[in-house]
């Protein structure tokens, strides 16, 4: 069955695209779903303005992105661990804690957009990558102190 895609589908397409996919996906999971269309003339037009639509909403969200990117650059934060003796954690500071951290500055940024690259387990100043758009990351100081 031929499909318009309305949205981005992962292993599938992007938006727009004309696409062929088996007669149950497209009536049980992308149709119900609202992330695709029969491919008939009226859904073509149909697209064509939604399309129009789509993009200057993700332009608005990108610039949006690119704004909070800029903040988070200024922005450090400090995480308060309990240490041994050495200055080595009890456990890794978490995506978690860096976005409860961030929340309470007054940012909405979800724990999965945090990347951390290797676990956090010193004291220290560690920067850290946040995913805010698929083509926007910020960048995050986070300051890793003792809690004594």
């Amino acid at each position: 069955m031929k499909v318009i895609l309305r949205q981005d589908v992962e292993n599938l397409g992007t938006i727009g695209e004309l696409v062929n996919v088996k007669d149950g996906y497209a009536r049980n999971y992308l149709i119900p779903r609202e992330l695709a269309y029969f491919a008939t003339d009226s859904a073509i037009k149909r697209l064509e303005s939604e399309r129009k639509h789509y993009e200057k909403r993700q332009q608005q969200v990108r610039e949006q992105a690119e704004l909070t990117a800029a903040k988070l650059a200024e922005l450090q934060i400090s995480i308060p661990m309990q240490t041994g003796e050495e200055g080595k954690l009890f456990g890794s500071v978490t995506p978690q804690m860096i976005a409860q951290e961030l929340t309470v500055r007054g940012f909405d940024i979800d724990r999965r957009t945090i990347i951390i690259d290797e676990p956090i387990k010193s004291l220290g100043v560690f920067d850290v990558k946040v995913k805010l758009h698929h083509d926007v990351m910020g960048n995050l100081k986070v300051w890793v102190i003792s809690q004594e």
